[in-house]
């Protein structure tokens, strides 16, 4: 292994542990001693990383929110009916919020604007709702007198609610929860020629049970580059 590449390495164990800590401690009282022994590194290797706190929070931000971009997009940008993509990207995100502590803390971290908020996460997952929406009204997806901006704002209290019920218990992003928020939904919103077809479970990869399966790798090779970069 190159010295870059135990570079990567440890840069990704620190924001692993950081966002342990931050989930279990709150942003105030984790402490940097305890980040950096969680990850099994010293002080001295951290401080090479990260400046400060708050330059550890803002990486572990950064890392939850490649995350659920890369859901977002990719099922955004699929093909099939927008309904079932919009169905399918909250069953994904419920599974990276279940199996990826970096994407829970980054996510409750820029809910409080511990980072100074140089992203919004909520806002994008809001545009994401509502794009697929559109998109739904335009292939005629949705029933007669359903709207996207009306659709958008129940969809984000309900999957906003879970994420924040689910901090104290993450039975609220099992499968069967969202399935029946989703049953309860698809009725309401969606027109007779495709409401058959859906499936309120999910579909495809974005529908399949994760079970047995955490959170992939790290890619060392991908984060290589970034090493030394300045975070957006």
């Amino acid at each position: 292994m190159t010295k870059q590449d135990r570079a990567v390495r440890t840069r990704l164990t620190l924001i692993r542990s950081a966002a342990e800590q931050f989930e279990a401690r709150g942003y105030v009282r984790a402490s940097l001693a305890e980040i950096s022994a969680g990850a099994g590194v010293s002080s001295g290797a951290l401080h090479f990383h990260f400046a400060n706190k708050a330059a550890v929070a803002e990486a572990v931000e950064h890392a939850a929110a490649g995350a659920l971009r890369e859901a977002a997009v990719r099922t955004r940008d699929g093909d099939g009916c927008a309904l079932q993509r919009l169905v399918d990207v909250t069953h994904h995100v419920a599974r990276l919020l279940c199996d990826d502590v970096v994407v829970r803390a980054g996510l409750r971290l820029n809910a409080e604007g511990v980072a100074g908020r140089a992203r919004d996460l909520r806002r994008e997952w809001r545009e994401c709702v509502h794009g697929l929406l559109a998109e739904a009204e335009r292939g005629g997806e949705l029933a007669a007198g359903v709207t996207p901006q009306r659709t958008s704002a129940v969809v984000l209290a309900a999957t906003t609610g879970i994420e924040v019920l689910a901090r104290e218990d993450q039975g609220w992003l099992a499968r069967p929860s969202l399935t029946d928020l989703w049953q309860l939904l698809l009725p309401c919103l969606a027109a007779p020629c495709v409401a058959g077809a859906l499936d309120p479970a999910g579909s495809g990869p974005a529908g399949s049970d994760p079970a047995g399966s955490g959170p992939a790798a790290p890619d060392v090779a991908a984060e290589a580059g970034r090493v030394g970069l300045a975070l957006r």
